[in-house]
Formats: structure tokens, sequence, C-alpha cells
């Protein structure tokens, strides 16, 4: 399911200003297995998720946590913050 939580510099900007979070993912996974992973992994409602390929060959996943999550205490719960 997921390997780990994938920092930049744009991904944390995405935690700050759109309560998203971003991780590498087995390149299998379904949108909805990432979703399902994510729920049940960190207590929170998923709005979104958007996933791509990238050259690497590793799957990035975008999820987007509902207004009642923060993404920023999920990400301090990672110990990214």
């Amino acid at each position: 399911m997921l390997k780990h939580a994938y920092v930049t510099e744009k991904a944390t900007a995405q935690l700050d200003r759109e309560n998203k979070l971003t991780f590498i993912a087995d390149v299998e996974d379904t949108k909805d297995d990432i979703k399902k992973a994510v729920e049940e992994i960190y207590d929170v409602t998923v709005v979104d998720v958007k996933t791509l390929v990238t050259p690497k060959g590793q799957k990035k996943a975008t999820i987007t946590l509902s207004s009642d999550d923060s993404a920023e205490d999920v990400a301090s719960r990672l110990g990214i913050f």
C-alpha cells in the first residue's frame, strides 16, 4: 500500500495551503485502495485522490483531506514537522 510520505517544497506548500498529503504508493494500488488505507491508518476523511506514475516508476498519490481534518496534524504524527 503506502510506502512513505513524499516531502518536497511543493508537497509541503500543498500541505499548508490546500490540506493535501503526498505519498509514494505501490504502483499496483488503485485510488480506492489508497483512499481506504489513508482513512484507516490516519483516521481521517479523504475527499479526493490524484495519482501519477513518475519517470522513476513510482506512483505518487496526492490526497485531499476534508476540511474537518488537518493535513498538518497527520504530518506531525508522521514526523514531517
